[in-house]
């Protein structure tokens, strides 16, 4: 211990040691957990990112509050597994590729299905690589040898088992419904694939003669051009004013096609006319309405929505050029009664933003109320908890009335379906390995089915898939079920519920015991983050200008499960402020020791703590250990309970306040004056605790400072190699001691007290002021700390007496505190008199302006011009000055 060690630098550089560290932990093995059958494992398996391109800030709350649970866990001796991976994203990723191929003049039918999948590989495993760089840039302690993409062979192994599995049980099959079509990516997509947007449209009122020639039955319809589809006229049967039409026939116009009049309960009799167009092709109300009534289905529209021969002489026509040209057709034969502007919701795709197109259509489908059935029962009997609880509603809500899932998509990216249909026997065979002939007929005239399976189903087998089922393997035997699965709220029903399906289909055991869903990142004012607004906060960006943990700092602290994240440049700042303080701190800490080093030893001076009898100890030492102690208390229950912003908010506080502030500098003067016991030893313990505490949270750092900590203590081969290894601190209630922390905050409450004071009557920095302060209980404890009080305080001479003692009719500030009396008198302090008509001055300006704008506010035509905005800026200036004159008066009569 009598080499001289390096100081760390003066500056914190994140950028300067954060790959160093990493690297190191790499190396060391630490990500990768060993199977210990007599240890119950923690694992966490990544929401996995679709490979489009680049992490964006909401995958970095989603690492950052994943890396915090795995580094806890890690610490507390638990084998810890936190796999990553990554998503084929079919429809997302065949859009960008298929943007690429156009600026080539490209399309992907020009290039072939073979090509095309060559082309999608290439980005794939491009954005994988940029994917991972980034999740190490931010600290994610995952262990990279288990690293997994969906359409890996095991995983797709997985998919094709769960496929055929489910085929054979009869909960996957294949039939003609109402689907959500994209014409854009010309592919079905689930309910859940579908953005409603409200449009303002218009309701058209157009008059289909009656086939007797008696009249004519006027529908509300908000898409006319899907006319040509319609199979029936329907109205409620207790419509009375329809009653004698039911069963009568009317005549398309244009068309001249006949239709029957229908009643049926799905009417609603206060829309429109009470009369609805039914179109079962089209629109999934009128398909149901069609099933019951065996309407023929009628499709009018090719997959790029332009209209087929069904339209007659619109055929070809794009929907929305057909909507104008039937309009403007119907108006010419006066049988367009009215239009009228109508705001209604209607869906788009959520990845090109496509109005979607209703349209029957030859799919694949999960039969998802059996599966629902099992996922409802393990969170409704606690099995799964989700957290927030408030979610197992939503949940419980949608799980209930869930409808079948249809999985088939018209891409050329993704899960290929394990369905071939031969051609000569007209035979349909599901199969989990390749097929070269016909397992009925032997024929090798056989083709696999074109479509692949929607991304979500692939996903929803993450848990397990990515552990080696459908094989029996070690990981999977040992890390399954899975311990949590973080994820945002927004995702509950894409993922998680279809992960708790699944889950229990295929291994008949729950996925995850916890839900934990965060909220969404909305910018400083509330506002959601987009690129039109010009408030998105790039992570890359940010970690170069406040490094890492400053980012991750700013995340999470004060967060709280389901709730969104408001995150802005100054909230960015104030977390890298707090990083500069725990750097400078320990900076002190190190050069005490290395000062101390040079006289005696250090590892006598650090040991004589743990031989002194709590009662022996001054009364700043006893308070920073009990303080520190309840909150490694308060923090284990935090962490516990999953309140780890709250958590961050609470160490965040101790770390700055009372250690930073008020211990380090109580420890200062201690160390000048070489005052015995010396405060190292309490300083280098909770200096060390608080990394432990602080290193889940903000990983670099803590490590950094650590090991130059730990090059200073003595027997520093014994102890663990990293930070991230070594064990989290566990609270002593022995510890906890109630009188010295009173008596502390009596003190800290003297000191705040004469610095709030100094500051208000504009004391200089660098004057002394007089100060007496009189109590009886706890007199002992503040004069054992007047040195520290003359010092942090700027007072002398310092008076410290009994209540007895003290004098009446004092010319002073008087300020009554919970333990003691402080008196500042005034002439150590200011000019009364000229402080008086400085403040008489403000006063009366404040009071002069408050008028003028009152009457400002009070003026008629001002409040009718101005807009809303420079009205409310005017009642806030008015605020803020009837607060300042408040202030003014308080002061005034302090120094009256």
């Amino acid at each position: 211990m009598t080499q001289k060690l390096p100081e760390i630098p003066k500056a914190y550089e994140p950028g300067k040691i954060e790959k160093k560290w990493y690297d190191f932990w790499l190396e060391q093995g630490y990500f990768s957990p060993k199977i210990d059958p007599g240890k119950k494992p923690f694992v966490i398996i990544m929401p996995p990112p679709n490979v489009t391109g680049e992490l964006h800030l909401g995958h970095a709350l989603t690492d950052t509050l994943e890396d915090i649970m795995v580094r806890w866990h890690r610490m507390k001796g638990e084998p810890t597994l936190w796999l990553p991976g990554t998503d084929h994203a079919g429809i997302a990723t065949q859009v960008i590729v298929e943007q690429k191929l156009a600026k080539q003049g490209l399309t992907r039918n020009d290039i072939g299905r073979g090509k095309f999948l060559e082309v999608a590989w290439e980005w794939a495993d491009k954005s994988r690589r940029n994917i991972n760089y980034q999740h190490q840039m931010l600290g994610t302690s995952c262990d990279w040898t288990r690293d997994c993409f969906t359409l890996d062979e095991g995983p797709s192994k997985a998919v094709r088992t769960a496929f055929v599995r489910l085929y054979d049980k009869g909960l996957i099959y294949r039939g003609e419904r109402i689907i959500n079509w994209c014409p854009r990516c010309q592919t079905a997509l689930s309910d859940l694939e579908v953005e409603h947007k409200e449009i303002t449209g218009h309701l058209y009122y157009v008059r289909y003669p009656l086939a007797d020639g008696e009249g004519f039955v006027t529908v509300a319809t908000t898409r006319p051009e899907t006319f040509f589809g319609d199979t029936a006229v329907a109205v409620n049967p207790d419509d009375r004013r329809y009653k004698d039409l039911v069963g009568k026939e009317v005549i398309l116009p244009i068309i001249n096609k006949k239709i029957p009049v229908i009643a049926d309960d799905a009417v609603d009799p206060f829309f429109g006319t009470g009369a609805l167009k039914i179109t079962p092709a089209h629109d999934p109300t009128d398909f149901e309405v069609g099933k019951r009534h065996n309407l023929p289905l009628v499709d009018i529209m090719n997959p790029d929505a332009t209209l087929n021969e069904n339209a007659g002489p619109y055929v070809n026509l794009e929907r929305f050029a057909c909507r104008d040209k039937v309009v403007a057709d119907l108006k010419d034969e006066g049988l367009l009664e009215k239009i009228e502007p109508y705001l209604h919701s209607v869906g788009h795709c959520n990845r090109c933003q496509t109005m979607i197109e209703p349209k029957v259509s030859l799919q694949w489908f999960v039969h998802t109320k059996p599966l629902a059935e099992a996922a409802i029962k393990a969170v409704r009997e606690g099995s799964i908890t989700i957290i927030p609880q408030r979610f197992a509603k939503v949940y419980f809500d949608w799980m209930e009335n869930i409808r079948d899932w249809c999985i088939s998509r018209q891409l050329w990216w993704g899960h290929r379906i394990p369905v071939w249909y031969c051609q000569d026997c007209s035979e349909l065979i599901a199969s989990v390995d390749e097929l070269s002939i016909c397992e009925h007929c032997g024929s090798n005239r056989i083709a696999q089915d074109p479509d692949v399976l929607d991304t979500w189903f692939s996903s929803a087998l993450w848990t397990h898939s990515t552990l080696g089922w459908p094989d029996d393997t070690e990981d999977l035997r040992y890390f399954y079920p899975t311990s949590v699965m973080e994820t945002g709220y927004d995702i509950l029903f894409f993922w998680v519920a279809r992960m708790i399906m699944m889950g229990l289909a295929d291994t008949e055991q729950i996925p995850f015991h916890t839900v934990y869903l965060h909220g969404l990142l909305r910018d400083e004012n509330g506002e959601k983050m987009s690129k039109l607004r010009g408030n998105v906060i790039n992570p890359t960006e940010a970690i170069s200008k406040y490094g890492v943990d400053a980012l991750r700092f700013a995340l999470t602290i004060g967060s709280s499960p389901g709730n969104d994240i408001n995150l802005g440049e100054g909230r960015l700042k104030a977390s890298r402020n707090f990083a500069n303080k725990l750097w400078n701190a320990t900076r002190f800490i190190l050069q005490s020791i290395d000062a101390e080093m040079e006289g005696r030893a250090i590892d006598v001076i650090l040991s004589k703590a743990k031989n002194l009898a709590q009662g022996k100890l001054r009364v700043e030492d006893r308070w920073i250990c009990s303080r520190l102690n309840r909150l490694i208390g308060s923090v284990s229950k935090l962490m516990e309970d999953f309140q780890f912003g709250e958590a961050e908010q609470q160490i965040y506080d101790f770390t700055w306040s009372e250690f930073c502030d008020w211990y380090v500098e109580i420890a200062k003067i201690r160390l000048r004056n070489q005052s015995t016991p010396s405060p190292l030893p309490y300083l280098v313990n909770t200096l060390e605790t608080s990394l432990h505490l602080l290193h889940p949270f903000m990983p670099f750092i803590t490590e950094e400072l650590w090991q130059s900590l730990k090059q200073r203590l003595p027997n520093n081969d014994q102890m663990p190699a990293s930070i991230m290894i070594a064990p989290y601190p566990t609270s002593d209630s022995k510890s906890i001691d109630p009188e010295a922390e009173q008596a502390m905050d009596v003190v800290i409450e003297i000191i705040r007290s004469i610095r709030n004071a100094r500051s208000q009557y504009r004391v200089s920095p660098s004057k002394q002021i007089e100060a007496q302060i009189y109590a009886d209980e706890f007199l002992p404890c503040i004069t054992s700390q007047a040195r520290v009080i003359e010092t942090l305080a700027r007072v002398h001479p310092l008076s410290i007496l009994t209540r007895k003692k003290r004098k009446a009719g004092e010319e002073a500030l008087v300020i009554v505190l919970k333990g003691a009396e402080l008196v500042l008198p005034w002439a150590d302090m200011i000019d009364r008199l000229a402080e008086k008509e400085r403040l008489a001055k403000e006063r009366e300006i404040t009071q002069t302006r408050i008028a003028q704008l009152n009457a400002r506010l009070r003026d008629s035509a001002f409040l009718a011009k101005a807009p809303p905005h420079i009205i409310e800026k005017e009642k806030e200036k008015l605020r803020v000055l009837e607060d300042k004159l408040e202030r003014l008066k308080l002061e005034l009569s302090q120094l009256d």
